[in-house]
């Protein structure tokens, strides 16, 4: 079998498959449907200080080209999530690593979250949700404004030692430039990209198919939106990056290795195959035989122009 294992961010990931937060639950939800253990990491969904039931339903919409969606973070809590799931996931993992998603609404709440959660043992990261509106900037979205992305990443790094890995949207002016002040305030390394704002009509009642109005647009049309970040990101900084939308195939982890992406994140794709990540596994392994690579990461940034 193709050995598809790299060392990143202090630790082994035994392939570059990692299961996107909000897509896959706390694990448990996935569990029985796909062997959580065989990919290489998951980040669950994210957790802020205090539980949140989340937005008015409907909350998920599909349309021919992926889907729209607007949870509102719901989630149970930092409380639970230490008492219940990492320590479920931590019984549960022996090869699969564990990426803590983490939302604030303030630089200092960023800070708070991660001083609760960081003597939990089961997970290897961070990775900071910072499409979050900031309250005190009257819903300014973090990465959106170069001094809210520092204060946020900033205040984060100050309370770890953890690897942290910063997620970036891709609706905003300059990736390349928000991706260079992620890593000057300590991030180890960027998630690129989150998804894109969308809105969509029903058509017999003409109001939004979405509980919230709007929603984040996610599947196949958000991968070369990914791509392209990836490479303008990896123009700019030297991090290790994770490439993140419209994954639904190994040809498509290709595409996000190429321009220059470590880990490469499975997201919707989840909600229709849940065992799209054994399938993609095998079609990555058979693509580095066939390429016949000494080892696969000679993928990695091979599509960047000299």
């Amino acid at each position: 079998m193709t050995d598809l294992v790299q060392q990143l961010l202090g630790t082994t990931f035994q392939n570059p498959i990692v299961l996107a937060s909000g897509t896959c639950g706390y694990g448990e939800e996935l569990d029985g449907l796909l062997d959580i253990d065989t990919v290489g990491a998951l980040v669950i969904k994210a957790v802020t200080l205090e539980p949140r039931a989340g937005n008015a339903s409907p909350r998920v919409a599909e349309f021919g080209a992926g889907m729209l969606n607007s949870i509102g973070l719901a989630n149970v809590g930092v409380d639970r999530v230490l008492a219940e799931k990492l320590p479920w996931l931590s019984a549960r993992l022996r090869h699969a690593r564990v990426i803590v998603n983490v939302a604030g609404r303030t630089a200092e709440e960023y800070g708070e979250l991660l001083r609760r959660l960081d003597d939990a043992a089961a997970f290897v990261a961070y990775e900071l949700n910072v499409s979050c509106p900031n309250v005190k900037e009257g819903g300014a979205v973090f990465c959106s404004r170069e001094d809210l992305l520092a204060g946020a990443v900033r205040a984060a790094r100050a309370a770890t030692a953890r690897p942290l890995i910063v997620k970036l949207a891709p609706n905003i002016p300059d990736v390349g430039r928000m991706a260079e002040v992620a890593v000057a305030e300590g991030a180890d390394a960027l998630t690129l990209v989150n998804t894109m704002p969308g809105l969509l009509y029903d058509l017999d009642s003409r109001r939004p198919v979405l509980g919230a109005g709007s929603g984040g647009v996610s599947g196949a049309a958000l991968l070369p939106i990914g791509v392209h970040a990836v490479r303008q990101a990896r123009r700019r900084v030297q991090v290790p990056l994770v490439g993140a939308g419209g994954v639904r195939s190994a040809a498509d982890v290709v595409q996000y290795l190429l321009a220059g992406a470590s880990l490469v994140q499975l997201g919707t794709v989840l909600f229709a195959d849940p065992r799209a990540p054994e399938r993609v596994l095998n079609g990555l392994r058979r693509y580095v035989r066939q390429a016949r690579l000494e080892h696969w990461t000679e993928l990695i940034g091979a599509g960047l122009e000299p």
